[in-house]
């Protein structure tokens, strides 16, 4: 990218240059490396990317409605957060689990902090809210409570209410003849106080309609048109006003909403599963019924509802959350269907593959070189090309898959589905226990085995994060094989929202290495190693620590040492350790890390060498990459996996060398130093495990990573 090669070299050289910058390693008494005191709990770091998610709600450089979009996707964090993160510390406690993680942090602390931590979150983000909606309000965008309304706007809502809302309702009454509702997960609700002609009070829920519009506008084709000057009420103020439809011959005395979060984690007894689709299904029917781990009301809730609610709900003041304003920030998102693109940021068209020849077609293209593609920069489109072009070339035997995620809308299983159509061998693994796409991922499976497909439904007892595809092709006397692995999922939506990297290969050991790890997870194996890929829950680690102490070796004999690491979280206290040696021992040390980070940077003896960075912007940080600077022999690996116990231990991941020098270069310099340099989207981890922006010099212009990736693009 010209213009910027030389600030680039300037804040990392030992990306571009040979020598890396690093601190003398200082005479010490030696450091206990397992200390409580060098990691950060893992929650409250999850925590602490959502403040920087908030930041960007709140960044009025942002288009306006991108921070109302960042808003409502912190909104969506948090309740998954709560569903999984917070419901996993409260079963611990439920089951008598006192062990501290090595944060030294038993379960009860860290729901004590938990819970700190996010009165304070929930009380920012509703003062973004209010500021937001100001903001919005002078751009003709009017989000506005029940009161506001004119006499006018009531009758239009009132209308809106009788023809639309009122036919959906359900008042369900909890009296000796009639027990306490339901409340399902992530639902919103009405608490209703009523009072029957002979003076006695009665309790009822209403439950919010979500198939509703959860904004209802006040005027005919508002998110339809422009958005000027347009006006919406929430919905569940509107139902509030016309209670009294509901509960004829009665008065109603006050309703106030309520929001539920309920424990989301399955518990799949897979060892004990005959058929593994059928007890995902069943886990994901009861997943409803999950135990409540928060229970949201407004602040001016009167004592004896909330109390009502407690009992009956079994839960008690620490799981109670009280807030002002609408109690899920989720719905703000309806406010980005506007058609404002003003307040938005710039459309953007991912670039295509230049590379293609002329009448040339996608395998030959590979046959000439290995094909690096970087998401959403570069398009997704050849992804789908690739699987649509061996669908139908005849000269194609087989393709296998693996899914994780692919979405409602999934062209990659179009593409299979019409290979299968066309003869060929199709294999799939579809992971069923994909967090939250367990529903997408059945319907897909069940629509694959229909067809003939041959479908695998994971493995008992990991989940199967890798993201390969391979296609066995005849030509001549030779069968090549044909391979595109991933950082990301094979999601044509996401893949215009997260930043991932995918590469196409024909190289031998790829296609033999793929072929082993297909056979490993469609059927049984007990291979301990490949020749290429690094593979967990097999030879990953191995092959990572091992990189990891050949930099340390290296510095140790003053040799050029350097590692970069980007991935969306660092927990894994064996990874972490080494990390503080290869500091200690002089290597500096990189993190790119858009989440969690469980290591402390900057600890005088111990991380001295270590800078960890978070990138929050527009689009998701998801691309997991590893540079080793190897003595000037660089080596970079990418893939699936994050370093977390989990990723390692737990699941079946890859991650896979860059062999290319072209596109070791190219990663190097236009990707990892361009994120380096970042003075705009980078936060930098303080040794306390807060994060502050990155301040530029007045001298320096400012500098956003994914603003130039986009810009190179064009």
């Amino acid at each position: 990218m010209p213009g910027n090669k030389r600030k680039i070299e300037k804040v990392v050289p030992a990306a571009t240059s040979k020598g890396s910058p690093r601190k003398e390693k200082p005479e010490q008494a030696p450091v206990d490396l397992n200390a409580p005191s060098l990691y950060l709990n893992r929650e409250l770091s999850l925590l602490a990317f959502q403040s920087r998610v908030l930041e960007e709600a709140r960044d009025p450089s942002n288009p306006l409605l991108e921070r109302v979009k960042f808003l409502s996707i912190l909104g969506s964090n948090l309740d998954e957060f709560f569903m999984v993160r917070v419901a996993g510390v409260a079963n611990q406690i439920e089951s008598g689990i006192l062990d501290a993680g090595p944060d030294g942090m038993s379960p009860a602390r860290q729901l004590e902090a938990i819970r700190t931590y996010c009165q304070s979150l929930f009380a920012d983000a509703q003062a973004c809210r209010r500021l937001l909606l100001e903001e919005l309000r002078t751009h003709g965008i009017h989000v506005l409570e029940y009161k506001e309304l004119t006499e006018h706007q009531k009758d239009h809502a009132r209308r809106y209410f009788d023809d639309t809302i009122y036919p959906v309702l359900t008042p369900l009454a909890f009296d000796p003849g009639r027990p306490f509702p339901h409340i399902s997960n992530l639902s919103l609700n009405l608490s209703v106080l009523i009072r029957d002609p002979n003076g006695v009070e009665h309790f009822a829920r209403v439950k919010v309609p979500d198939s509703l519009p959860q904004l209802v506008p006040l005027q005919r084709g508002a998110l339809k048109r422009n958005g000027k000057g347009v006006s919406f009420v929430w919905i569940e103020q509107v139902i509030q006003a016309n209670l009294g439809a509901l509960f004829p011959g009665m008065e109603i005395v006050e309703s106030h909403p309520f929001h539920v979060t309920r424990d989301a984690e399955m518990a799949i007894q897979e060892l004990e599963a005959e058929d593994l689709l059928e007890t995902i299904e069943e886990g994901v029917r009861q997943r409803r019924f999950g135990a409540i781990v928060r229970l949201q009301v407004p602040k001016q809730m009167p004592e004896r509802l909330l109390e009502i609610l407690k009992t009956n709900l079994e839960i008690d003041d620490t799981d109670v959350y009280k807030t002002e304003g609408p109690l899920s920030l989720v719905r703000l998102r309806h406010l980005a269907s506007l058609d404002r693109p003003e307040l938005k940021d710039a459309p953007f068209t991912p670039a295509p593959l230049k590379q293609l020849a002329e009448d040339e077609d996608i395998f030959g293209m590979v046959r000439r070189g290995d094909i690096l593609l970087h998401q959403p920069f570069d398009s997704f489109q050849p992804v789908v090309d690739f699987l649509r072009a061996a669908a139908r070339d005849p000269q194609v035997l087989a393709i296998k898959m693996t899914l994780y995620r692919v979405g409602r809308n999934a062209p990659v299983v179009e593409a299979l589905l019409e290979a299968n159509e066309n003869g060929k061998q199709v294999a799939v693994l579809v992971e069923l226990k994909a967090r939250f796409d367990e529903e997408s991922n059945i319907e897909w499976a069940r629509a694959l085995e229909k067809e003939g497909v041959h479908v695998v439904y994971g493995l008992v007892g990991m989940k199967v994060h890798c993201k390969v595809a391979m296609v066995v092709r005849r030509e001549g006397t030779l069968m090549r094989r044909y391979v595109h692995l991933s950082t990301g999922n094979y999601n044509a939506v996401t893949a215009h929202l997260y930043t991932d990297l995918g590469l196409f290969t024909c190289d031998e050991d790829f296609g033999a290495d793929s072929t082993d790890l297909f056979n490993y997870l469609t059927g049984y194996s007990a291979k301990s190693d490949y020749r290429k890929l690094l593979v967990a829950p097999i030879n990953l680690r191995q092959r990572l620590e091992g990189l990891i102490q050949r930099e340390i070796a290296h510095a140790k004999a003053g040799k050029d040492a350097r590692i970069i690491m980007k991935m969306n979280a660092l927990v894994d206290p064996r990874v972490i350790r080494l990390l503080y040696k290869a500091s200690q021992a002089g290597v500096q040390v990189d993190l790119l890390c858009r989440g969690i980070c469980c290591l402390r940077p900057g600890v005088p003896g111990v991380s001295d060498n270590i800078r960890v960075i978070s990138v929050v912007g527009r689009f998701l940080e998801h691309s997991r990459i590893l540079y080793f600077r190897n003595d000037g022999e660089e080596e970079i690996y990418i893939g699936s996996a994050d370093i977390m116990p989990r990723n390692i231990n737990r699941r079946v991941e890859t991650l896979f060398p860059i062999q290319r020098a072209s596109l070791v270069r190219q990663i190097r310099d236009r990707i990892l130093s361009v994120y380096l340099a970042d003075n705009v989207k980078a936060r930098r981890m303080k040794p306390d495990g807060t994060y502050e922006r990155i301040q530029r010099k007045e001298s320096e212009k400012p500098y956003s990573a994914q603003a130039i990736l986009l810009k190179s693009r064009c």
